[in-house]
């Protein structure tokens, strides 16, 4: 439970590929992509390979973070009780300068609010103790 006597939100893993990019959104609270170091290809999510030439050589680039949306969905029931006090909330696919495609959720803005290629920023966000995650809002001029 949080300190607010609500469920607490699903954690990522603490192993494998993923791992690596939500430690560093924690420590740092900024965005940060994996790359190739044999063709430079920023990927996401991160990879054992790249799926471009297929080098297991990579390390992580800075991101401006800014971005569109790509795509979206709005959900209305909570099928993980830790997000039943946010109904109706929105998940967003933006698509970021650099290339890769980010899955977060929204600050800002309501679900009504969205709109294919509406210009975005991620923000980086400690929802809980210790849980840091990217959240898609409008950009600022």
């Amino acid at each position: 439970m949080s300190a607010e006597g609500r469920p607490e939100r699903p954690r990522p893993s603490a192993d494998g590929p993923n791992a690596e990019f939500y430690r560093r959104l924690a420590e740092t609270r900024r965005l940060a992509f994996q790359r190739c170091a044999g063709c430079g290809r920023l990927r996401h999510p991160p990879r054992l390979a790249c799926p471009e030439c297929g080098s297991a050589e990579a390390d992580w680039a800075p991101s401006r973070g800014l971005g569109r949306i790509y795509s979206w969905t709005v959900t209305h029931q909570a099928f993980v009780p830790a997000f039943v006090h946010e109904l109706p909330y929105a998940v967003v696919v933006s698509e970021l300068d650099e290339g890769v495609r980010l899955v977060s959720g929204i600050r800002g803005m309501t679900p009504a609010m969205l709109a294919i290629d509406l210009p975005v920023e991620i923000a980086v966000e400690e929802v809980e103790d210790g849980l840091v995650l990217p959240f898609a809002r409008p950009r600022r001029s």
